[in-house]
């Protein structure tokens, strides 16, 4: 096989429909837009959102505030979360992940102070509380921020 005699497999392809090319194909005179009205016209039809008049549905609704495109969202875990792990363990976002704490890292994970640590752990996150760093530091170990 040569790279001219390569075809479309059998039933791949359609023949596009070719409107407006005489009342025997079917699609003939008005080509399948029908008799008359805003749709039938050359660059005929409405808009999108476009209700007939009546106040659309985008105006109608009330607006407020607005979406930071900015916005970083972390995945959050708690002090408690990690007490599964061994003593002397780094705990990093790979591992809670494997562990099925947290779901995806979305744009980072962050460590919040609730409840209590009872092992010494080296945790590797992207942001910690002051309090849960703190209560870390307090059971022997320590917080490095990525």
């Amino acid at each position: 096989m040569r790279l001219h005699e390569l075809r479309p497999a059998e039933g791949s392809t359609k023949k596009r429909k070719r409107k407006g090319r005489g009342t025997a194909t079917g699609l003939g005179k008005t080509a399948g837009r029908g008799q008359g009205g805003q749709k039938s016209r050359s660059g005929g039809g409405v808009r999108i959102g476009f209700e007939g008049g009546q106040m659309p549905l985008t105006r109608r609704l009330p607006k407020r505030g607005f979406t930071n495109r900015n916005k970083k969202e972390y995945a959050i875990i708690g002090l408690e979360d990690l007490n599964i792990f061994e003593e002397g363990t780094e705990v990093t976002p790979e591992l809670l992940i494997e562990n099925g704490i947290i779901k995806k890292t979305l744009d980072g994970v962050k460590l919040l102070a609730n409840g209590e640590l009872e092992k010494k752990l080296t945790i590797r996150v992207h942001k910690a509380s002051k309090t849960a760093a703190e209560k870390v530091e307090a059971a022997g170990g320590k917080v490095e921020v990525i």
